[in-house]
Formats: structure tokens, sequence, C-alpha cells
């Protein structure tokens, strides 16, 4: 067998649709997309839960359930690899973070991630801490307080 033998499976492959070529071909005039209507126009596309302007089945059928996502706490993230920025013995809370530009808003608090390597001995002050981050703080000397 060599390269020139090579070919495709019987059905793997089929000739291109020749629309709009005339009666003989059986897709001439309409091009296969039947007489009027909207999908007989170039460039129709309907939305598959359009259904003709009737009030479409998703509006139809009353909302069930509930969700608690508009209650859950969002924490701005900071990992311990940025704290490395300040001075050895800063107390690190909110507000510096903030003046600082490590956080950009506060939302429901700060949680510290573990990310990184903290090299300086700081007192760090937040709402949550990952475990990971709890172990880098005390490997190097730090402190980590809850708010």
């Amino acid at each position: 067998m060599k390269l020139h033998e090579l070919k495709s499976n019987i059905g793997a492959t089929q000739k291109k649709k020749r629309v709009g070529r005339g009666p003989g071909s059986g897709l001439g005039k309409t091009s296969g997309r039947g007489q009027k209507g909207q999908k007989a126009r170039s460039g129709a596309s309907i939305n598959p839960v359009f259904e003709g302007g009737q009030l479409p089945l998703y509006r139809r059928i009353p909302k069930r359930g509930f969700s608690n996502a508009k209650f859950k706490t969002i924490y701005a993230t900071i990992n311990v690899g940025e704290l490395n920025k300040f001075e050895n013995g800063t107390v690190i809370n909110p507000a510096l973070l903030k003046d600082a530009g490590l956080v950009k808003k506060q939302y429901d608090g700060i949680k510290v991630l573990g990310n990184g390597k903290l090299e300086k001995k700081l007192t760090i002050q937040a709402n949550k801490f990952s475990t990971s981050a709890l172990e880098k703080i005390k490997e190097a000397g730090s402190k980590a307080e809850v708010i």
C-alpha cells in the first residue's frame, strides 16, 4: 500500500450540494428551501425557544425553588506571597491593604490564600485564612488574627 493508493471509505465523503443551478439539478429555483416564509429568506436563523410570538414555555411555567446565591458571602482574596511588600513588624489590616492597592474592594471581608512564600514577620488581620496560608504564616514566624 502506497500513499497514492489510499482512498476514503465508501460514504465517508459526499459531494458538495450546488444549489440554485437550474431545474435539472433538483435543487434549482428555491434551492431546497421550499416556498416563501421566514426560513426561506437569506440570513434566517430563528431562536430555538421562539414560538412565533406565542408566550414561550419558559415564561408559561411558574418559577420554582429557591436560590441562596444572593445571600452568599464574597471575600476579596490576597495571597501570602504578596504580603512581602510590607516591612517587618507591620500590622496588616483591610484598610492598609486597600491603601496599598493590593485589594480593590473589600466585599464581605478579606481572605488570605496560601500561594507564594512569606519571608517577613508580620501580624495579619483578616476575616478568613486558608489552611495552607496559616501554615506558611506560622513557618515565617508571623501571626494570623481573625477579625
